[in-house]
């Protein structure tokens, strides 16, 4: 694994540096194989990422025609529902941007949550190209945030989920919260050939600091799990975030 820790400004700045990251893997993916795979986040500190891919400066440097579109994670609701990561996407980005509709591929929240899960499973085996010596698909680019706990994806302190190893996509209850969420598990974020994290704000500090500094507590700590095999990981953060690193 191959980590790198970026410290920028503000969360304008690092949404900048998001998008201008996202715009070489994609393009670098394209020359290559002639797609680009992407897996998208949830949570509020995307958004600007999502309108500035959105915007005239950025919209027409990425060949959405060949791009695949997908989520790690997704709140069991209807995708009009405010509370939909795919809604927040689609209405920030996935509308403004000539993405065919056959090219994005969301979580049904509004299903039985085992059964998402199960279909999304299929789908990214169907969709995403497996790494023949593990049999694992591979995306070129997994967005992530991290939430104050420590959470990554739908992957919360205390779940079991965090130790799966077996299934790509699980739905499992958060009792944090008293609701079911769909999720990758490890095995898929740890097979990315790029793990991006976008974190933001000062709610975040404590956490990044154990997450990257502290003891390895996965159970507490659930961002220390990614690890990606053989990819790149980079944690893009803003300074009010990062003020109680020591690497700072």
């Amino acid at each position: 694994m191959n980590r790198e820790i970026v410290i920028l400004a503000d969360l304008d700045q690092a949404s900048r540096e998001a998008a201008e990251r996202l715009v070489k893997i994609a393009r670098d993916a394209i020359a290559a194989r002639g797609r680009f795979t992407l897996a998208l986040t949830g949570g509020s500190t995307p958004a600007t990422l999502f309108s500035l891919l959105a915007s005239e400066a950025y919209r027409d440097r990425i060949e959405w025609g060949k791009t695949i579109v997908m989520w790690s994670d997704e709140r069991c609701v209807p995708p009009d529902h405010p509370d939909s990561n795919y809604g927040m996407a689609r209405d920030l980005l996935l509308s403004k941007v000539s993405v065919p509709a056959g090219n994005v591929h969301r979580m049904r929240g509004e299903i039985s949550p085992a059964q998402a899960a199960l279909e999304y499973e299929q789908t990214v085996r169907r969709e995403i190209r497996t790494l023949a010596e593990t049999g694992t698909p591979v995306f070129d680019l997994v967005l992530l945030g991290m939430g104050p706990d420590g959470h990554i994806a739908s992957l919360f302190p205390g779940t079991l989920a965090i130790h799966e190893q077996t299934r790509l996509v699980v739905s499992h209850l958060v009792p944090k919260l008293a609701v079911q969420r769909i999720t990758f598990t490890s095995p898929l974020i740890n097979a990315a050939a790029h793990v991006v994290f976008l974190v933001a704000g000062q709610a975040k500090a404590d956490a990044l600091r154990a997450v990257l500094e502290g003891d390895f507590r996965p159970d507490t700590l659930p961002a220390q799990i990614v690890r990606p095999l053989t990819g790149q990981l980079t944690w893009l953060v803003d300074r009010a975030a990062a003020a109680k690193l020591r690497q700072e």
